[in-house]
């Protein structure tokens, strides 16, 4: 009798040991915003930020996230994974350059939208030539549409992990959709995972006939081979302007299959190997 309890109690204990690796902390991630002026932005970095924190209990990483960027320094990212820029990039050297080394030696990242801007002259210049031109690889800013419209996407390098098992072409959640002075196809660093399909042509409303595309090929999602990163040029919700109630008119988080190709870079970047995730 005594040792079938004590059978017991090294089969328990052997349990709650699987157990606990089972949901251990498999990366930490950690994610930069400034959340200020742009409310479609502003509103994005609030979604963002519930969202990572519902996949982070989901999936078993650690999620922080701070407007402090002076945290962006060496110790601090030497405690992470994964960055996240949500909306802006760095502007003090300092901050750029722990960001630099933090990526040379091997650190993993994923930006949004706004944090890959550029324009001379701007409140955001491009005068960060090793990010915008040979991390990015994009340049600088080169127009955008509007108003915020979803738009069909294709997937261009179907074997990358981000893009696993999503449909060839699918629709989006709205989005304000940016262009580029860099083609990125001519870099041969860049691997394009999606871009905009032509059946969504014409793409915005205006009304500036420059805000509604009518034909071109324009990356939306990619990953430069040199380094381990992710950009989605998603991340500006559409807002109530017009009518003076700024309210929320979409959700980028409301969107199941761009979901899961976000999901999929995190879990990438942060090397998980093996993931399979439902639809």
């Amino acid at each position: 009798m005594r040792f079938r309890i004590l059978y017991l109690l090294l089969l328990q204990f052997s349990y709650y040991g699987l157990f606990a690796q089972n949901h251990s902390i498999h990366f930490k991630a950690i994610a930069f915003f400034t959340g200020k002026n742009d409310l479609a932005h502003i509103s994005f970095v609030h979604e963002a930020n519930k969202w990572f924190s519902e996949m982070s209990k989901q999936h078993h990483f650690s999620f922080d996230s701070t407007s402090d960027w002076s945290k962006l320094n060496d110790t601090v990212l030497s405690a992470y994974q994964v960055v996240i820029f949500l909306d802006t990039r760095p502007d003090s050297i300092p901050q750029r350059e722990a960001f630099r080394r933090y990526m040379e030696k091997g650190g993993a990242w994923m930006g949004f939208h706004f944090s890959a801007f550029a324009l001379t002259p701007s409140a955001y210049p491009q005068n960060w030539d090793w990010y915008h031109n040979d991390f990015l690889g994009s340049g600088e800013y080169d127009g955008n549409t509007w108003r915020p419209t979803a738009a069909m996407l294709k997937v261009e390098d179907g074997k990358h992990p981000v893009t696993k098992g999503v449909p060839a072409v699918w629709k989006s959640a709205p989005n304000e959709w940016y262009k580029w002075t860099k083609d990125l196809r001519r870099n041969a660093a860049i691997r394009i995972l999606l871009s905009i399909d032509s059946s969504s042509f014409p793409l915005g409303t205006g009304p500036k006939p420059q805000e509604i595309w009518h034909s071109g090929y324009y990356p939306v999602a990619w990953t430069n081979t040199k380094y381990r990163m992710v950009y989605f040029n998603m991340g500006h919700n559409d807002m109530d302007y017009e009518h003076g109630t700024n309210k929320e008119l979409s959700a980028t988080f409301g969107n199941k299959v761009q979901n899961k190709c976000i999901l999929q870079s995190l879990l990438w970047l942060g090397k998980i190997k093996r993931f399979n995730l439902s639809e």
